[in-house]
């Protein structure tokens, strides 16, 4: 019987030996991913094995780099030292800081502009470098010297570069929403808005299709990103067919912006405290939106959207920045012993917005809001003459300086200069 088999396997040795590999290929072949499986199946388990997570944890959260870098952009209410002592540096520390930065900076007095960065050295929680940013273009660098325990104090200042650039657009909407579709900046937009204020009822003046030129002054860094904004050299708002040019003239002591016969726009107030707003209800007696019954209405109402800025429409000194009742967050300031002005419904203040502030004209002091008894957003505005609230629409006020004699010669060279400026911008030649 096992001649014969062996008979056969001879006779047939091709055919075996293709079996016999086959066989041992499956079996191999099995085996193989059998092992693979449990050798898996055991890393798996391995890895989500509780402990072996936190050992991980706690290995790696032990690898931290020994600097650490701290970027610190102030808020309202911080002071200096619940800054620093907020990242668990020692009193001592914070005073040799101080003592540096107290030099170039009032400490007492930081605002939202300012940033704080600094690199402690974990193994020793010590200081390495600090940076205060004063402000966009200037920086107070401190830097440890590891052999006096002392730190080495460099100012940094950014360089920028003069741009001049012109834009004009067609007012179809707003003289904000066709300034910002032109890309210009927001501080200009409320500089043009806060010079023709004086003379001009952005919400009764400007009509569809009336438009306006802009040639202003930016200051860009080497990578050509904008840092600050400029004098607005050139401004014309056309209003139905007619046009408002303006100049700015830089002689010390008169600087400011001219129209073409050397007059002064700057008036004691501004018309208008506040860009795109409408005038949602004038002065004099009406229907009280809340109390139902009719009586003396001793302000003018600016409907805006929920944040839009307010400026001061005169110089003068903050008599009070607080609740006012009804009129919710408000500010009051008295610009001479004749005129004060009130600003009510504000959602919040500006930075540093408080009793005995000196403000300018134009300046941002607050943002509307629907604060006290209001129905909706917007600006409750009160010119107050002698004690007595009047109309702020229909107040005439005198106009500003004139320039004679030789001033006058120095600004009509300047109109002549910006006017060839402003040809040359226009044509792309400059």
């Amino acid at each position: 019987m096992i001649n014969k088999i062996i008979a056969k396997i001879k006779k047939n040795t091709e055919i075996f030996a293709l079996t016999l590999l086959v066989i041992i290929t499956i079996v191999s072949t099995t085996y193989y991913n059998y092992n693979k499986k449990k050798i898996y199946s055991n890393y798996k388990n391995t890895i989500n094995n509780i402990y072996f997570k936190k050992t991980l944890n706690h290995l790696f959260s032990n690898l931290e780099p020994k600097y650490k870098k701290i970027n610190h952009k102030i808020s309202d209410g911080e002071t200096f030292n619940t800054i620093l002592e907020g990242y668990s540096l020692s009193t001592k520390e914070i005073n040799e800081i101080k003592t540096k930065l107290s030099k170039k900076i009032n400490l007492n007095r930081l605002n939202t502009n300012h940033k704080i960065e600094f690199t402690i050295d974990q193994s020793t929680n010590l200081i390495r470098e600090f940076i205060f940013q004063i402000s966009n273009t200037e920086k107070v660098y401190l830097t440890r010297n590891y052999e006096t325990d002392e730190f080495n104090q460099k100012i940094l200042v950014t360089k920028l570069n003069k741009s001049v650039l012109y834009k004009e657009n067609v007012i179809l909407q707003s003289l904000y929403k066709s300034a910002v579709n032109e890309e210009i900046p927001i501080n200009t937009i409320i500089e043009f808005a806060r010079i023709y204020g004086f003379q001009v009822d952005f919400q009764r003046d400007i009509r569809k299709k009336d438009s306006f030129q802009i040639m202003y002054e930016v200051f860009v860094n080497d990578n050509g990103k904008l840092i600050e904004t400029g004098e607005i050299l050139y401004a014309n708002l056309k209003l139905s067919g007619k046009n408002f040019p303006l100049y700015y003239f830089d002689k010390k002591g008169s600087e400011g912006h001219f129209d073409k016969n050397g007059k002064s726009v700057q008036k004691a107030l501004m018309k208008t405290p506040i860009n795109g707003a409408r005038l949602s209800s004038s002065f004099g007696m009406r229907k009280h939106p809340i109390d139902g019954f009719n009586k003396m209405h001793r302000g003018t109402d600016f409907a805006a959207p929920m944040g839009t800025p307010i400026m001061a429409s005169g110089n003068g000194v903050i008599k009070k920045a607080g609740w006012c009742g009804g009129g919710g967050n408000c500010i009051v300031i008295k610009h001479n012993s004749t005129y004060q002005t009130v600003y009510a419904h504000m959602s919040k203040f500006a930075n540093n917005m408080r009793s005995g502030v000196r403000v300018k004209q134009g300046q941002i002091i607050g943002f509307v809001g629907s604060t006290g008894k209001s129905t909706g957003p917007h600006l409750h505005y009160e010119v107050i003459m002698n004690g007595k609230r009047i109309n702020s629409q229909t107040l005439k006020l005198p106009s500003g300086k004139i320039l004679k004699g030789e001033e006058r010669k120095l600004f009509e060279t300047k109109k002549i200069k910006l006017d060839v400026l402003k040809s040359e911008k226009i044509i792309g030649i400059n």
